[in-house]
């Protein structure tokens, strides 16, 4: 045995007792556990002399020894005859996981901390017993026992560390509950788990930690970790009661002061760090949350008010860290991969920057061969400039030289297979069931579409489409039968736009309308457009609006009018998928039911462990989000037509429109109208749009997620008394509503939470917005969307109109294609956006996937691991059935020549963008 597994042991032996190695275990990292028969006298005499003519049985491994009193078995007998009970040997096992890189202060750190530790100034544990000491009523303790390995330890290589800690407890002990760990070093670590084994009779006993453990310096006192075994509050042991609510005291703290990096503190606050008025009047924002604007609570942070702004909170800008509670924060893989994509970005708008601010005016793309010298040239080629610019700024060519192929973006899988698919009808209308925002089209169930929006401000609700547009596009069927038989279907952006489209389009660069498209499900079972409504807001307060009708073109100027049209209908599309359908509705909606859950129930709850790694990363990602990517002039503003005004319309929406009742899949797709409940039907809904890739997978992936909550909650909640009695569960969901969506509190619609069916229901929809419905609306960004012409996040000019520009109309006319180009993003716009979408669509190395196994022994309940394993195989088999859907040819939305197969909501995937897989969380 070498000897720092002797020293790990804390058993010395001399050569000749050494043994053969444990097969399959090499190196200083393993667990070399000794019998004690081998310890020196003096080490055997000590030993003796704690706990008179002892024995040895089995703990760690088999060679792990436990000490009994001869002739006694577990020791309660000795106990009943009231001798003093006997003592035995437990050992804990600790996993640290190290990082994979350290900078020199780490490393200095490191040293340090192997240094106080040779002097005492160790890791230090207790266990805390389930059971209560009879007389005092306080839980039974172990002790303190000290790591004694740390230091020898310091050298050994791996990603994994094992440590160990001895403990000589009372054979009456009973099961270890908890165990507190005091971090006496100068640095924190990251502690995967801890396995307490020794001769105690409940057998080993698993703590699933995955936290950082901060130094006593950093944060006083210790860290408490329960085992895996789940406890509903009123089931909690005595012996850790105390424990339980202390433990969610710590984590809701007081709601005032400044949060550190290293805290652990969940709190609320509003959206008021999106601006910086210190910088100037044009990056002030509204204050999202609230009577005046309603908005989801965010996790607080306690940053002081700006300078020039009481209300607003201070910022903290890039490269600097914004508080999240640490155990939140990303971990190495991941942090590495998003640096890595933030690298890409910069290096992808580092150029076109600079050359933006050399050249007096902004680049548009001269023709699509400039587009695709995006993906074939890098950057030089595709800004189509002379070599004289490059020479003003020779550090360009010292980042193209050093950077590789990082200056070259990836070819957008949209293109792969077809390169002019985007141009047709059907490819539009496609994308529109198995594209990036799948979650719009609604039935048209009224003709002409009607406005909800006050007349009196806006002019006449009904929509200018009349039936003689669209009569001749319905194969035979009059406007009405059309209605009936299901076989209208619209994407209705013109409430979401109209009331803000004045501020919009007085901003340079930036124009757009206010759209409805009017779509036609055809025998084929696919969609096609044939009606597109552009309108603006009235000049004065309740006169007509300004609009026009487009429908599909019948000669070469309606040709190039047709495309304009569609393409600020796929911007109004593109500002309400990132602003409302993904951010708001997955990200914004999800944040306080993480902040409640933590603050409310603890981690020995049922519910917190089922919940919680689909809750990973999510308060991290979207706090980098209101760092660069939601805040005044950050790229959401920068990249989509409605800029400023962004969020003001992701909140008209969440104050108007979102329901989380309506938010799971069925719900959502029989209120958008394109299913009808059908108990007959395997899903107890019936899809008007057959072949309809998103939901169609989609419901697979509800199923199987239902499938295993209700399960899961069965175990623990078997009649409606045990739902209404558990006050942490009640107090997560009162809090996230009365808190964390408190301007909408009393929304009559709010389910309730009586039933183990309700809890089902709750559980079921927020693990699905945590995963599937993410993966389907965050991962087909760039692959689907990184090619602009397709789908334009900005619109730079409105149609051609003769008589409001005779000259521009001219212009058209005389190169139609250079005025589609010059409406696009330009070059600026457009590879800022490329590149921020291309991170936000990237896997990171250490993605947990829906139903993949979980390594950590996640909860102490055989049962619930079994229900986990019939999951596991309800997910791969919707793969399956998702890969044998994607090679159907009578599926023409995702099967036929050049048609792009619809894998987003394919669980699985490698790193890196794929177009695929879904995550447990909103991890990006």
């Amino acid at each position: 045995m070498a000897a720092p597994c002797r020293e790990l042991a804390g058993l010395r032996r001399g050569p000749a007792a050494a043994r053969p190695p444990v097969p399959g275990r090499r190196g200083a990292n393993e667990l070399c556990l000794a019998p004690f028969h081998h310890r020196a006298p003096q080490q055997q005499r000590q030993r003796q002399r704690r706990g008179r003519g002892l024995k040895v049985v089995a703990a760690i491994s088999e060679d792990l020894p436990r000490l009994a009193a001869p002739g006694t078995g577990t020791g309660n007998k000795g106990a009943a005859e009231g001798r003093r009970p006997e003592k035995v040997l437990v050992r804990a096992a600790l996993t640290v996981r190290r990082k994979h890189k350290e900078d020199l202060k780490e490393a200095m750190a490191g040293h340090l901390d192997a240094l106080w530790d040779m002097v005492g100034r160790s890791v230090a544990l207790e266990l805390i017993s389930t059971k209560i000491h009879a007389r005092t009523k306080k839980p039974l303790q172990s002790g303190q026992a000290s790591i004694k390995d740390w230091c020898q330890k310091r050298g050994v290589k791996g990603e994994h560390v094992v440590y160990t800690a001895e403990f000589m407890v009372d054979s009456d002990f009973g099961e270890p509950g908890a165990i507190t760990v005091a971090n006496r070093h100068h640095r924190e670590f990251f502690l995967e788990s801890i396995v307490v084994e020794g001769g105690l009779p409940c057998g080993p006993v698993h703590f699933a930690c995955n936290s950082w453990v901060q130094s006593t310096r950093e944060l006083p006192g210790k860290r408490v970790f329960f085992s895996n075994k789940p406890y509903l509050p009123s089931e909690t042991p005595p012996g850790l009661r105390e424990l339980r609510d202390k433990e969610l005291k710590d984590l809701r703290g007081d709601g005032t002061g400044v949060r550190k990096l290293s805290d652990r503190i969940y709190d609320y606050a509003m959206y008021n760090d999106l601006g910086n008025p210190d910088r100037g009047k044009e990056f002030t924002r509204p204050i999202l949350g609230g009577d005046k604007i309603p908005y989801p609570r965010r996790c607080r942070t306690g940053r002081p008010p700006t300078d020039t702004s009481m209300m607003a909170e201070s910022r903290v800008e890039k490269p600097h860290r914004i508080y999240v509670p640490r155990d939140e924060a990303f971990e190495e893989l991941k942090q590495g991969a998003f640096s890595s994509g933030r690298l890409r970005a910069v290096l992808h708008t580092l150029i076109p920057s600079m050359i933006a601010t050399i050249s007096a005016e902004t680049h548009s793309f001269q023709g699509f061969h400039h587009v695709d010298n995006l993906y074939k040239e890098g950057l030089r080629l595709k800004l189509g400039l002379q070599e004289h610019l490059f020479q003003k700024i020779p550090l360009v060519q010292k980042i193209q030289e050093s950077s590789e192929g990082m200056l070259r973006y990836d070819t957008p899988r949209i293109l792969s297979k077809d390169k002019f698919a985007w141009l047709r009808d059907d490819e539009f209308a496609r994308q529109t069931v198995a594209g990036i925002n799948p979650v719009s089209i609604t039935r048209l169930t009224v003709f002409p579409p009607v406005s909800k929006l006050d007349p009196a401000i806006y002019g006449s609700p009904e929509s200018s489409i009349t039936e003689a547009h669209i009569a001749g596009q319905l194969n035979g069927l009059t406007v009405q039968q059309a209605v009936d038989e299901a076989k209208l279907f619209i994407l209705d952006y013109h409430d979401a736009y109209l009331p803000f489209l004045d501020r919009i389009n007085a901003i340079e660069g930036r124009k757009a309308y206010a759209t409805r498209t009017i779509l036609f499900l055809t025998k084929a079972g696919t969609l096609k457009p044939i009606a597109i409504e552009l309108s603006l807001p009235p000049s004065k307060a309740g006169q007509p609006q300004p609009s026009k009708v487009l429908t599909p073109p019948s000669d070469a100027t309606s040709n190039w009018l047709w495309m304009l049209a569609k393409a600020h209908v796929s911007s109004n599309d593109a500002g309400v998928h990132q602003l409302v359908n993904h951010w708001l509705r997955t990200h914004a909606i999800m944040e306080p039911f993480i902040l409640a859950a933590h603050r409310r129930m603890s981690a020995m709850h049922p519910v917190f462990k089922l919940l919680h790694p689909h809750m990973r990363y999510t308060l991290e990602i979207n706090a980098l989000a209101r760092q660069s990517l939601i805040s005044a002039d950050g790229v959401i503003e920068s990249c989509f037509t409605p800029g400023p005004v962004s969020f003001e319309i992701s909140a008209a929406y969440y104050h108007n429109h979102w329901r989380f009742d309506l938010e799971g899949l069925p719900s959502d797709l029989v209120r958008r109208g394109v299913a009808v409940e059908d108990a007959s039907q395997p899903h107890g809904i019936r899809l008007l749009i057959e072949d309809y890739p998103y939901a169609n997978d989609g419901l697979l992936l509800w199923s199987a997620i239902r499938n295993w909550v209700e399960s899961y909650v069965q175990l623990y909640y078997p009649d409606a008394g045990t739902v209404q009695s558990d006050d942490e569960l009640q107090g997560w969901y009162h809090e996230t509503v009365h808190v964390g969506h408190a301007d909408i509190r009393h929304a009559p619609w709010w389910p309730s939470l009586s039933t183990p069916a309700d809890l089902a229901s709750i559980l079921t929809t927020l693990i699905w917005l945590a995963s599937a419905q993410h993966a389907a609306l965050n991962f087909g960004q760039y692959p689907l969307g990184g090619y602009v012409p397709n789908r334009p996040p900005l619109m730079r000019r409105l149609l051609p109109d003769p008589e409001r520009d005779a000259a521009e109309y001219a212009a058209f006319l005389a190169d139609p294609h250079r005025f589609f180009l010059n409406a696009m993003p330009g070059v600026l716009e457009a590879t800022k956006f490329m590149a921020v979408v291309d991170t936000l669509s990237t896997h990171s190395p250490d993605e947990e996937y829906l139903g993949e196994g979980r390594d950590e022994p996640w909860t102490g309940d055989a049962a619930a691991v079994a229900a986990h394993a019939m999951f596991e195989a309800d997910v791969r088999r919707a793969e399956e059935a998702i890969e044998t859907r994607n090679a159907d040819q009578r599926r023409k939305n995702r099967c036929g020549a050049g048609v792009l197969p619809y894998e987003l909501l394919a669980p699985s995937s490698p790193p890196g963008v794929t177009c695929r897989g879904v995550p447990n969380s909103i991890s990006i």
